[in-house]
């Protein structure tokens, strides 16, 4: 199955951050990323800039409405992603506990939907 591991933290934790602060997590971002790509298991994952650059966009009688901004204010943001392909929620969850903001914020496992006879979807499990 494949699940979208969403990760949330407060953007002002990273602010506050010291230089070394920010080398060592990111450092153990990477040995993550190396794991989990290594291991077959991450099939695409990507940091988002801030919230400060989002554009949110709604269509509403007809219209698009772009507004800056992210859609809500909340404690922690959406800072990035991972997508896997494992057999269980289970494996999901192990993974999602090694991703290093887990410590500092929380990482939202949300399983895809599946289509299969969906055009350009990309299925590559079942």
């Amino acid at each position: 199955m494949r699940y979208l591991l969403l990760i949330y933290d407060n953007e002002q934790t990273w602010a506050n951050m010291t230089p070394d602060e920010t080398k060592a997590i990111m450092s153990d971002y990477f040995g993550y990323s190396e794991e989990a790509f290594g291991a077959g298991v991450a099939k695409a994952g990507d940091a988002l800039q801030p919230t400060s650059s989002a554009t949110t966009v709604r269509v509403r009688d007809g219209h698009t409405v772009a507004t800056d901004g992210p859609f809500a204010e909340t404690k922690e943001q959406l800072g990035g992603y991972y997508l896997i392909d494992v057999p269980d929620l289970d494996e999901a969850i192990a993974w999602a506990a090694k991703i290093p903001s887990a410590r500092i914020g929380s990482i939202e496992v949300r399983p895809l939907m599946e289509f299969p006879d969906a055009p350009g979807t990309g299925e590559s499990s079942g």
